[in-house]
């Protein structure tokens, strides 16, 4: 079974096309979700209906427990405070019940999903360093702990070897994220997992950056979140 892994969709529709579709093409019988559908970006209620519809697991992320008032709001930074006041104006009666109803962990098809870390999945805390990875190993038990929060990717393997995906150790894989990637590419980031053959790859899909940025203005949100787009940062 080859697993389709998005994270960090961040309300961006046309990226979030664009990687269902290059999943879809790369032959994915299965899509999972590690949340933070919505924030930053001006399509909320349409990115929720989208995972609704395509993803098996869906998990909340910190956006979407700020959105439904789980989370405090005031600790994000000015730009993600400004587009959440946005979304919860904007964002269905449905879809905040839909977002209220989501776990923060799950565990299927062998591996393990998790949006910022599997050992303190509430707290938001970020998988940075190897200390803090090292830390998260004992906190799952499958091989592969899927994370995003970070909108980074990166494969730390249990030995704290970075970089390199190897069946031969368990490891923890930030997919990245698919709205507003942050590693200095502006494609859409997501992931790839084959369950028969054990491989993994991160894949990256253009989409039309322009569209969005447009989009982002238009709704009145603040212009950095469309500059930043196109920069990946």
């Amino acid at each position: 079974m080859k697993i389709g892994i998005i994270s960090d969709i961040h309300s961006n529709l046309p990226a979030l096309e664009a990687v269902l579709g290059a999943l879809h093409g790369a032959g994915a019988d299965l899509m999972y979700c590690l949340g933070d559908t919505v924030g930053y970006g001006p399509c909320p209620n349409e990115c929720v209906d989208l995972v609704r519809q395509h993803c098996g697991i869906v998990l909340k992320g910190n956006h979407d427990s700020g959105l439904i008032g789980e989370t405090e709001v005031e600790d994000f930074n000015h730009y993600g405070l400004t587009a959440i006041r946005w979304s919860q104006n904007r964002v269905t009666a449905e879809n905040k019940k839909y977002l209220e109803s989501l776990p923060l962990v799950a565990a299927e098809n062998g591996v393990t999903l998790a949006h910022a870390s599997p050992s303190r999945p509430g707290e938001w805390s970020y998988i940075l360093t190897l200390r803090a990875a090292r830390d998260n190993f004992p906190a799952f038990n499958t091989d592969i702990c899927f994370i995003g929060h970070t909108h980074v990717p990166i494969v730390i393997n249990e030995d704290l070897t970075i970089g390199k995906f190897t069946s031969r150790t368990r490891c923890i894989i930030n997919v990245g994220s698919v709205g507003q990637p942050r590693d200095g590419n502006p494609d859409a980031a997501c992931g790839l997992y084959d369950t028969a053959s054990g491989e993994y790859s991160l894949r990256r899909v253009p989409y039309d950056i322009q569209k969005t940025a447009d989009r982002i203005v238009s709704e009145g949100l603040p212009e950095y979140l469309a500059q930043r787009l196109f920069q990946g940062v």
